[in-house]
């Protein structure tokens, strides 16, 4: 009853503040998407493959910032490190609103890359801190969908604002107060919690059961951990997992459908940005259903399996451009959406793989995405 009590706590405040940083974080990513394909590519003059352009100065960013801003979490309080990192890209995205010309841009998305690398990668080792392995994979399926979810939710902010970079303020009006209440509520980790809504029996509870299963002693770094790493298979054989697996959602997280929509013609700027939210849906509901599956069968590896069947016959049916009627291609791009269900399925993985050396699963699950 106890431990039932403590998991309902956890689930309150780390999965509530942690969705809601990765809803802001998703928006402001789907919002530069939707930018582009309803007017801000005339605005701003954009020509040629410039959109690639922002879309890779922002994975850049990225991924400088993964492997630093998980370390951090080993030197900084989470509750401190991930508010201020939401604060940092909310600012950016503010600066979004009022840019002129594509080259400001680039360098705002560069460093919108870094502040928000911290948070998808951040929030799946504080999930390996608190749970259990029977009890990840629900969780972090949460986790992700509420950052798909910010993608509908910013197709709902083009229904209620014409102007273009409206949206963009918005975004960063939402993001400052959810940074507020993660400084205000955020338990760290189980080894240096000091949450007030935990008893010190809960605290001690949090430790102890998971020391059987974790390593979850903090320890100062050191230069042994590059050797650990690098002298393990579990950082080559997890990052290869999701840059395999990962790859497949660029049929949902660059709007690939968008852009078809656009290219072919005869949809209103509304239809372009509504009918792609089908790919959003669908990838929702297969990573809610495949992460709780997985808890209940301690079995990562079938989710994989869907999403190669999923993403192949997407992949046969949208190949058929010329001779393929829209229907089925709508079908290709919404099937493709299954795509997502491995960010949780995969991380809920690697966590429980690496239990036995904190400091290597930060580095590890900051490596895969």
């Amino acid at each position: 009853m106890s431990e039932r009590r403590l998991l309902l706590k956890i689930d309150s405040f780390i999965l509530s503040y942690c969705c809601l940083m990765y809803f802001t974080n998703y928006l402001d990513r789907s919002n530069v998407n939707n930018a582009y394909v309803s007017g801000m590519k005339q605005d701003l003059n954009m020509q040629g493959n410039e959109f690639n352009i922002i879309n890779t100065m922002f994975t850049c960013g990225y991924i400088i910032g993964m492997i630093p801003n998980n370390l951090m979490l080993q030197l900084v309080p989470p509750r401190i490190w991930f508010p201020l990192m939401q604060i940092v890209w909310g600012v950016l995205t503010f600066c979004t609103s009022a840019v002129q010309d594509v080259q400001q841009l680039y360098a705002i998305r560069f460093l919108q890359g870094v502040a928000e690398s911290s948070t998808f990668v951040g929030t799946h080792y504080i999930l390996g801190s608190w749970y259990k392995p029977g009890e990840l994979g629900k969780r972090s399926g949460i986790f992700t969908s509420s950052g798909l979810a910010g993608t509908l939710s910013s197709l709902l902010l083009r229904v209620i604002y014409s102007l273009i970079y409206i949206s963009f303020i918005i975004d960063g009006v939402i993001t400052l107060p959810i940074a507020l209440y993660g400084f205000l509520v955020f338990p760290d980790v189980p080894a240096t919690t000091r949450a007030f809504y935990l008893t010190e029996e809960e605290r001690l509870l949090s430790y102890d059961r998971l020391k059987l299963d974790h390593d979850i002693t903090r320890r100062p770094l050191s230069w042994t951990l590059i050797k650990r790493v690098l002298t393990r298979w579990r950082w080559y054989g997890c990052s290869l997992l999701f840059a395999i697996s990962g790859e497949t959602e660029s049929f949902g997280s660059n709007n690939l459908m968008g852009q078809w929509l656009s290219a072919v013609g005869g949809y209103a700027v509304e239809q372009v940005d509504y009918y792609p939210s089908g790919v959003t849906a669908f990838g929702i509901a297969s990573t809610l259903v495949c992460a709780t599956w997985t808890d209940h069968t301690r079995a990562r590896w079938p989710v994989l399996v869907y999403m190669c069947v999923c993403c192949t016959t997407a992949c046969q049916s949208a190949s058929s451009c010329g001779v393929a009627p829209p229907g089925l291609k709508f079908f290709a791009y919404y099937i493709a959406g299954a795509a997502y269900s491995g960010q949780a399925t995969t991380f809920a993985w690697a966590n429980q793989i690496c239990a036995d050396d904190d400091q290597e699963r930060a580095i590890v699950l900051a490596s895969m995405k």
